[in-house]
């Protein structure tokens, strides 16, 4: 039996209405947790420390130094801010500061929904004291979290092809964007609500970061996973594409419940690449099994009925044993 032109019309129609259905019977059911989110009172406010630096003298240092103490700590002497005030190496810092920063709707925008989500979540959440400053492009402390005060290096978001990050490492730069600046927030957060792992296993070290990285799931729903853990778009795919391979390695190796100091700088750690010793290596990015870990996490949350606070509580051992994790081939 053949349809006739005004039948598949007619059967057309119906599947485009069944899908449109089930993508908004989809958003109703999100958009229900969202709006609660969104519900939440917050006020976050941001104190541009790196813009009232930039434009202060010599002359308003001491005013400067009342105003903002967490910036100047006792044991430095005042030649050091003076020196700082005075370079033009600073100077054009700032400058690049504010032209990729020009105001602050875009931080205020995300730091709001970000702690709102955390808040949803993790209800005994406080607003820290939101400070930006530049910090001579310390890529090692992009973001400062201390006290409930919080503090943004900007300088270390201006880009990945910008000029003043010539010479550093690509794995590095690559993180050095806008976008990267909310994924850096939540990792300081997260690190105060997951618990270290007692063993040394590499299990253990790739839940650790699974579990970061599932909290970013919850807090960040409209980042990217790429953006997530760090990733650019084409490593992110490349790690979904090799997941199978990649956990056979482990598995065949018996890597995961090893404790060889080696495994965290070849799997864990930030780093050009992989090392396998394969010939993917070089295609590979850093931290497959920060990756691999996140995976594992996700699998055990959709196969289990616990808390995201139950989660925190739970040792590797456990959440692997139960997380049903079988990665696409």
């Amino acid at each position: 039996m053949t349809l006739n032109t005004s039948q598949t019309t007619v059967v057309m129609k119906i599947y485009l209405v069944l899908l449109v259905s089930l993508l908004l019977l989809s958003c109703d059911s999100k958009s229900d947790v969202e709006k609660e989110i969104e519900a939440i009172p917050m006020e976050v406010t941001i104190d541009r420390f790196d813009k009232v630096f930039g434009a202060a003298s010599v002359e308003n240092l001491q005013e400067l130094k009342q105003q903002y103490p967490v910036f100047f700590p006792a044991q430095y002497p005042d030649s050091l801010w003076i020196a700082r005030l005075q370079d033009t190496l600073q100077k054009e810092l700032h400058a690049e500061v504010v032209k990729q920063f020009p105001d602050n709707s875009q931080l205020e925008d995300g730091l709001t929904s970000l702690f709102k989500h955390i808040k949803f979540y993790f209800p005994l959440f406080t607003t820290p004291i939101v400070y930006t400053t530049t910090s001579d492009v310390d890529y090692r402390n992009k973001v400062l979290l201390s006290d409930n005060k919080l503090v943004i290096a900007l300088d270390t978001y201006l880009g990945s092809e910008h000029p003043f990050y010539d010479g550093i490492q690509n794995y590095t730069v690559k993180t050095m964007n806008a976008s990267q600046i909310m994924p850096d927030v939540a990792s300081e957060y997260a690190r105060r609500l997951v618990s270290k792992p007692a063993d040394r296993t590499l299990l253990a070290q790739m839940i650790y970061y699974g579990k970061e990285l599932y909290l970013k799931d919850l807090w960040l729903p409209e980042t990217s996973d790429a953006d997530k853990i760090g990733f650019t778009e084409a490593e992110y795919l490349w790690a979904q594409d090799n997941s199978l391979d990649m956990w056979r390695y482990f598995v065949e190796n018996e890597l995961l419940y090893s404790t060889d100091t080696k495994l965290p700088p070849r799997f864990i750690n930030p780093a050009p690449f992989s090392k396998f010793y394969l010939e993917i290596d070089n295609e590979s990015p850093g931290m497959t099994g920060r990756f691999l870990g996140w995976q594992i996490v996700r699998s055990y949350m959709e196969n289990n009925t616990v808390s995201v606070q139950q989660l925190m509580m739970l040792d590797a051992d456990e959440i692997f044993k139960n997380s049903k994790y079988k990665p696409k081939k």
